[in-house]
């Protein structure tokens, strides 16, 4: 049996290993341990294949064998996994949700920054906890080990790192990041999906910064219309303190505190089995902790922790609710800010290198299905309701060739998560910093706290919306069109008048069009005013301008029919009619119906 073969048998009988141990639910330790055999396996088969193949085609090169040339496979167009592409509507969407983003962030005095899409392995490395499996890492680049950036927030670190911890202020970015996860694509959760952030870097006097962040979210997810929204905010310091008073070792910390975060998403039986079966916590620390997370609410719940004296005898949850106390005061002063504040007890943000105040905005869409919107958004001082069961897996048959190893998430069951959070990390800098002085040396470090927002999951809830008011997909608002003779050197001597006056104009690229055909050209773009010449008109100094319109029918866009012939405009005062009409004075909003 030749080695490919040799392969190929062991894979089949890997993967149906594989498929029962998840058939039985069995240990996730297993079941890893299987998959990366599996996963190790196919790499031998493949590197064995690509071997094989430059082999073969040295040899036809040779003999000049036509005959595979024919059998070459046909061409799979597909974007990769996880990735998708938008249309332009979408991408007009996009740039609407992505252009109130940035006007919010330099109304809060931001400034721009752009780092690369990929960094040094060695920097993203260690920073991002149980999630560190997600990077997507580059092959070798000339000695340099390389992956694609998993968020903003590491590589702007590294760049303050670079400057020698020097720089204050307020620092934003958008731009795609990438990560290994199992995507929902029509949720918006995908391996490609872009993000913005502002963070404010320095030392500034408590909590000021903080409650900056926090207005910024609230404004931005106002300005966006998705709906009803809550903010959802914790201390990382009183999670810990909780921890440590309940009896967590100081080395399981970490890991408890990615098992808790999972408590929006499954029930607390299974958080629970999770601490005590995979994590090695006794059952009785585990309900100790279930009794803390439990509760949600506001400053009230404040008081409830300040007169649990056993909690507060511990220095860092004492630092936190001190904390938060003060940044609740903070809130009140902005306005419409505090009403949507839940201080969440179960809010564990899974990331390392979070050191205080940690947050996430959520909405109805974000919980799973049968998730209750009293349970998706939250309500003052309450035990929590059962959580939704974990989103079913479609079941596939297994296929011994293939080399998929995901199993395929049914998309129905899952909510569009979080849309975005952020926290206090204020070692991160100096991390790099230390790192970079050698061993044993305390580089300079420099707190930071920011905001990151997930783009294409707003987009998800966004689209849907943008649809149903009709929204248009380009910013066109003339069709220069010629009755009769193509007039062609006339029309764009207007369209170039028009367009120096900052009117986007567009006209039909043939030299002697049929005006059917600019009509359609001019409605399919669903431009407003359509400007007909004609030899007569321009002899007298006029052009005949003719407004569209359009209404929903049945639910759907249809142009409003219209006998009217238009109105005659004196080709010099043109661009101040235009510019003085309602529909050019309203474009703002995108609406034209």
């Amino acid at each position: 049996m030749s080695t490919a073969d040799s392969l190929s048998a062991e894979i089949k009988k890997q993967t149906a290993i594989l498929n029962e141990l998840r058939l039985q639910n069995n240990d996730p330790v297993r079941l890893d341990a299987a998959k990366k055999e599996l996963g190790e396996l196919k790499r031998r088969l493949a590197a064995t294949a690509r071997a094989t193949d430059s082999a073969a085609n040295g040899a036809t090169a040779v003999l000049g064998d036509k005959d595979d040339a024919k059998k070459r496979e046909r061409l799979l167009l597909k974007t990769a996994k996880g990735t998708r592409d938008y249309g332009p509507a979408e991408t007009y969407c996009r740039d609407h949700i992505e252009r109130i983003v940035k006007d919010v962030f330099m109304t809060y005095g931001g400034s721009c920054l752009d780092t690369p899409v990929f960094e040094r392995k060695d920097v993203l490395a260690g920073k991002y906890g149980e999630d560190q499996k997600l990077i997507f890492d580059l092959m070798d680049q000339g000695g340099e080990q390389l992956a694609l950036r998993y968020d903003h927030t590491v590589p702007l670190a590294r760049y303050i790192a670079m400057s020698g911890a020097t720089i204050q202020g307020k620092i934003w970015q958008v731009g795609k990041v990438y990560r290994r996860d199992s995507p929902v694509m029509s949720k918006g959760r995908m391996r490609e999906f872009m993000q913005a952030d502002l963070d404010i870097v320095g030392a500034w006097d408590p909590m000021i910064p903080d409650a900056e962040i926090v207005s910024l979210l609230c404004t931005i997810l106002s300005k966006l219309e998705v709906g009803e929204f809550t903010i959802k905010i914790n201390h990382r310091k009183i999670l810990d303190g909780i921890f440590e008073v309940c009896g967590v070792p100081p080395e399981k910390i970490r890991s408890i505190s990615s098992a808790v975060d999972k408590l929006d998403k499954v029930p607390w039986s299974d958080v629970k089995k999770e601490m005590t079966e995979e994590k090695g916590l006794s059952p009785e620390v585990a309900d100790k902790i279930g009794e803390y997370v439990k509760h949600k609410g506001g400053p009230a719940l404040l008081e409830q922790l300040k007169a649990d004296e056993i909690l507060m005898s511990n220095p860092s949850a004492k630092q936190g609710v001190q904390d938060m106390e003060l940044l609740f005061a903070l809130l009140k002063a902005y306005n419409n800010v505090i009403d949507r504040i839940s201080f969440d007890m179960s809010l564990a943000r899974g990331l390392d290198y979070y050191t205080g105040i940690i947050y996430e905005a959520i909405v109805e869409a974000s919980a799973p299905p049968g998730f209750s919107s009293a349970n998706a958004v939250v309500s003052p001082v309450t035990d929590g309701a059962p959580a939704p069961a974990p989103p079913k897996k479609k079941s596939k048959k297994p296929k011994a060739e293939t080399l998929e190893e995901e199993e395929e998430i049914d998309e129905s069951q899952v909510g569009v998560g979080s849309i975005a959070a952020g926290g206090r990390y204020d070692n991160l800098v100096g991390m790099f910093t230390s790192a970079a002085a050698g061993e044993g040396k305390k580089g300079a470090s420099l707190p930071c706290i920011g905001v990151s927002i997930g783009m294409d999951r707003i987009f998800a809830i966004i689209w849907p919306k943008w649809v149903e008011k009709g929204m248009r997909s380009k910013e066109t608002m003339v069709y220069v069109m010629a009755a009769g003779d193509g007039l062609l050197e006339e029309r764009i001597r207007l369209v170039q008048e028009l367009r120096e006056a900052g009117i986007k104009t567009d006209f039909l690229a043939k030299k002697k069009p049929k005006l059917p055909a600019q009509f359609s050209a001019a409605e399919k773009d669903e431009v407003p005013f359509d400007i007909i010449l004609g030899a007569d008109e321009l002899k007298e100094g006029l052009v005949t301008v003719k407004e569209q319109k359009w209404e929903f029918v049945d639910g759907k866009k249809a142009k409003v029919q219209s006998t009217e012939q238009g109105i005659k405009v004196r080709r010099e005062e043109l661009v101040s009619w235009l510019k003085n009409t309602p529909t050019y004075l309203n474009w703002s909003s995108g609406r034209l119906i």
